[in-house]
């Protein structure tokens, strides 16, 4: 039993209307318990759609959805909540608590988690993302840097322990050190609980580390479904998608084209190791 099924799936926004248009066109996949997962495509091609309707936020206009077998519109919010947390692009401004600590317990009273255990929750989820409890629980969420916000946004929904992170563009306008704290965060996080994880983004070099499967999307349509090595190594459909190579993957692609053969070399060490090795060199991280 997958975790998420789509099954078909279309969405329209503004049906029957002068402004109607398709957001997804007949997806169909799967998520596994423990998957890591990307979703990358340009602004409009569905991203933002699909997470919405794994999320339960929106209902399919032809299709289904489902969640651990259970048909989406059958779930009680307040319990899909506990399987499903999704961060949406900006979170820090749909803050509305007078300070951090009931920002973050906000999720877990609304699932029902009991108050013994609230300011537990509350405590893990902060240090999750690196703020100090007793540091930061009494400050207001207006008053933080724009990291400590996007931290924080992330914390109120570690809170509530969901079985399925999703994230979308959780590092937008953030500083290249902002960036890569939160995505250690989250990969340390998601290791840690042995979660799934779904990053939504438009680029590559942000999620490439963290995923294992990557979903591409166009036009509402899957163009890509599959390892994320194989991806990099399919220029084509990069192109197709309209996505810019990683940094890692146009050295590759440079490589290759001046007959060094490390084809499937996706870190720094593996084309070290790779061009030493053509060249007749140890290795140096056997030295």
């Amino acid at each position: 039993m997958a975790l998420i099924s789509l099954k078909s799936v279309s969405y329209t926004y503004l049906k029957d209307t002068p402004l109607e248009k398709e957001a997804l066109l007949n997806v169909s996949l799967n998520v596994e318990h423990g998957e890591r997962i990307g979703i990358l495509g340009k602004t409009g091609s569905g991203k933002s759609t699909l997470i919405q309707l794994i999320g339960g936020l929106i209902y399919p206009t032809s299709g289904e959805v489902y969640v651990k077998d259970k048909e989406i519109r059958k779930w009680n919010s307040k319990e899909l909540c506990k399987i499903v947390g999704v961060v949406f692009q900006y979170p820090e401004y749909q803050f509305f608590a007078e300070t951090v600590f009931e920002e973050v317990a906000f999720g877990p009273k609304n699932v029902g988690i009991s108050e013994e255990k609230i300011e537990d929750c509350v405590k893990s989820a902060l240090i999750s993302v690196g703020l100090s409890y007793e540091e930061i629980k009494d400050r207001s969420p207006f008053h933080l840097s724009g990291g400590e916000k996007r931290r924080l946004a992330i914390a109120s929904i570690l809170a509530m322990d969901p079985e399925v992170l999703i994230l979308d563009e959780p590092t937008a306008n953030l500083d290249p050190r902002g960036k890569l704290q939160i995505m250690n965060y989250i990969d340390r996080w998601v290791d840690k609980k042995q979660k799934t994880l779904i990053i939504v983004s438009h680029d590559l070099d942000e999620v490439m580390r963290l995923v294992r499967r990557v979903i591409v999307l166009k036009a509402g349509e899957i163009i890509f479904d599959g390892p994320s090595e194989r991806l990099f190594m399919s220029y084509d459909k990069l192109e197709e998608a309209e996505l810019d190579l990683p940094e890692i993957v146009r050295l590759v692609k440079i490589l290759q084209e001046k007959g060094y053969p490390i084809e499937g070399a996706f870190t720094v060490q593996e084309i070290v190791e790779r061009i030493l090795a053509y060249k007749g060199y140890k290795s140096l991280w056997k030295c």
